[in-house]
């Protein structure tokens, strides 16, 4: 007997089971803003963590040469040798140590290195402590590998800007914490720990055995040094403590997606595991342009934190006479977090910045809490774009 002809319009499908930390996953408040403006050639997007100046030619043409010489086969999956010697040599004059090369992992973008170390020692159920304000990403990894993110939030300091109450960070660790979260030079604030308060986190952890994650993406952009304290200086080489660092904001590489992690020797054979499973390596001819970018590179990124530190300095003169607007000179970093009063839906003015001024910011509620009522500007950009940019903004900012 054939089968009956199904002139009903079918039964919805029910929903595919997904872990529930899956199901739970929100999209990042930033990417919602950005999709309302992307491609738009009368929106001035300052939202994310770029600027608008290309990849210099001197990093992509070894990337170029080397692709079309045929290196685009699989590849060391930590990276190749000559790859980790140069940031074996790179970190030297910044850290005052050159880390052994068994030390250094690459990885495919900052990103993925912050999943393959959350992966090494990350347990379902596990608390990890995160100082905030914060890039999101962060959160939402912790939480996709089964961890609980409990976060604690800086302190506003007088100048505007943002301070750490190490009282409150041994309170949140002696209650059981798998691991400590921290960025310095800090995105979105731009706050950025001196080597005193590198020392007091370092005895915390130590303390109460708890896992360091320092996120030093932003290690160069400093105003008023050559880099920013690292926790690399002063711990052992032989500790829980790992160093995330990227390509992507030094060097203007940030669509590159190659990332590096500083850890003790004893994880190079696990993150070599890991890696297999997540990516199997990063290309091959694109770390010829990363070395380039190590060994050519420190005119290129003088360069950077100059035209960070004029952006700065223009954004800070463009907003700093409003009377709803508080804000402080970043030390570190290139953004701007300034509070607007008045404002108690962040994600809400930044869409209505979109739409009423063309100009795009990304909320402050993204960041955690302590960040409702900000909005965080990106000034790594021309300072034509970012002049338009405060012209545009100022009506609604008054």
């Amino acid at each position: 007997m054939p089968d009956k002809p199904h002139d009903d319009a079918p039964a919805q499908a029910a929903p595919l089971p997904l872990r529930p930390e899956v199901e739970t996953l929100e999209e990042s408040q930033i990417v919602e803003v950005w999709k309302l403006g992307f491609g738009r050639d009368d929106v001035i997007g300052l939202w994310v963590g770029e600027g608008d100046a290309p990849t210099p030619d001197f990093i992509s043409e070894p990337a170029i040469a080397a692709l079309r010489s045929g290196q685009t086969f699989y590849s060391m999956k930590r990276g190749l040798p000559e790859m980790r010697r140069a940031l074996a040599d790179y970190s030297a004059p910044l850290y005052g140590l050159r880390p052994d090369e068994a030390r250094i992992t690459l990885t495919q973008s900052g990103m993925n290195a912050m999943i393959v170390v959350l992966q090494a020692f990350l347990r379902p159920g596990d608390r990890v402590a995160i100082v905030s304000p914060i890039w999101p990403n962060i959160v939402s990894a912790v939480r996709l590998l089964g961890g609980e993110p409990v976060q604690l939030s800086l302190d506003h300091s007088p100048d505007g800007g943002f301070r750490l109450d190490m009282d409150k960070l041994e309170a949140l660790l002696k209650t059981g914490v798998r691991a400590l979260f921290m960025a310095t030079p800090g995105n979105p604030t731009g706050w950025m720990l001196d080597e005193q308060g590198i020392a007091e986190v370092l005895s915390l952890t130590r303390k109460y055995g708890v896992w360091l994650m320092a996120d030093e993406v932003y290690n160069r952009f400093t105003y008023e040094r050559l880099s920013a304290p690292s926790f690399l200086a002063q711990a052992d080489p032989e500790e829980p403590v790992i160093a995330v660092n990227s390509f992507s904001k030094a060097w203007a590489m940030t669509g590159w997606r190659l990332g590096w992690i500083v850890h003790p020797p004893v994880l190079g054979d696990v993150f070599d595991k890991i890696i297999e499973f997540n990516t199997s390596g990063p290309q091959a001819f694109l770390q010829h342009g990363a070395i380039a970018a190590l060994e050519q590179g420190e005119p290129f990124v003088a360069e950077m934190v100059e035209r960070c530190r004029r952006g700065r300095d223009l954004v800070y003169q463009g907003l700093a006479d409003l009377p709803r607007v508080t804000l402080a000179n970043p030390p570190g970093a290139f953004y701007s977090f300034f509070k607007v009063e008045g404002v108690d839906n962040s994600l809400a003015f930044a869409k209505r910045l979109v739409h009423e001024a063309g100009v795009g910011l990304a909320p402050g509620s993204a960041f955690g809490p302590g960040g409702e009522g900000h909005l965080r500007l990106c000034f790594a950009s021309s300072e034509a774009r970012l002049s338009e940019a405060l012209e545009r903004m100022r009506p609604l900012l008054s």
